[in-house]
């Protein structure tokens, strides 16, 4: 479904002396992403997942590499696969002068639904992800958790065929982080491509068929966490995590 090759992304960068340089976001990434997975991506702060996000949704240019979905070079075909991802963001961005129901319109209207199609996808998706009753509720009223799953209704509101989630549930109380790894798993069931990136090692165990682990920019290692357990005779993947970043040894 996705393939990544040799993807680089450099940033305009002053060193310490102030002399002008480059900074590698991103150096070489080939990944290869397989239809109806779910697909953890983890590293520590500054390893380049949220630069990966951005590049694989289009929010940002390579410097170097190509993307490919389904086959099709994606910013050959940008407007054609567009319709194919969801995002759900780190940061919560919706209208904060619009309620629940009109969030969800709002986005609908952008991915030109009609009308009838837009009514039923919004009722289908707040009663998936238990906000039906909310829906005259204004933004600013709901916890963190049902935010959260807002998110999820509005990137599915379009039916896309991959979905991004970036730190879906950071800050999130346990109960309700469990939820929405419930929901996750649900889409997967349905032959959605989940592509995840997280701080929680546990998170991915429980939920990624595979992972990869970057560090400073260059993909480590990648494998789904049964196997990467087995290989370096750990209990956890958070030990062979702790272990490929502290070391910063390819793999």
């Amino acid at each position: 479904m996705i393939e990544i090759k040799n993807l680089q992304k450099k940033y305009p960068h002053k060193d310490a002396s102030g002399r002008n340089g480059w900074k590698e976001a991103l150096k070489g990434l080939t990944l290869s992403i397989r239809g109806g997975e779910v697909f953890g991506l983890l590293g520590p702060n500054g390893a380049g997942k949220t630069t990966t996000i951005r590049l694989l949704t289009m929010q940002l240019l390579p410097t170097a590499g190509v993307i490919y979905y389904g086959g099709k070079e994606l910013y050959a075909h940008a407007r054609e696969l567009k319709n194919l991802i969801g995002v759900v963001p780190q940061h919560v961005n919706f209208d904060q002068d619009l309620t629940v129901g009109e969030n969800l319109e709002l986005h609908a209207r952008l991915h030109h639904l009609a009308r009838a199609e837009r009514e039923q996808r919004i009722r289908e998706l707040l009663d998936y992800v238990e906000l039906s009753e909310s829906v005259n509720d204004g933004v600013r009223r709901l916890s963190g958790g049902m935010k959260r799953r807002l998110l999820i209704a509005r990137a599915l509101l379009h039916r896309p065929r991959i979905l991004f989630l970036d730190e879906p549930t950071v800050a999130l109380d346990p109960q309700v982080r469990r939820r929405i790894w419930a929901m996750v798993q649900s889409m997967a069931a349905d032959g959605v491509t989940v592509f995840l990136t997280t701080h929680y090692i546990e998170e991915a165990e429980a939920l990624c068929d595979r992972v990869a682990i970057l560090n400073k920019g260059e993909l480590v290692a990648v494998d789904s966490p049964e196997n990467l357990r087995k290989r370096f005779e750990a209990a956890h993947l958070e030990d062979v995590f702790l272990k490929l970043t502290e070391t910063r040894g390819a793999v």
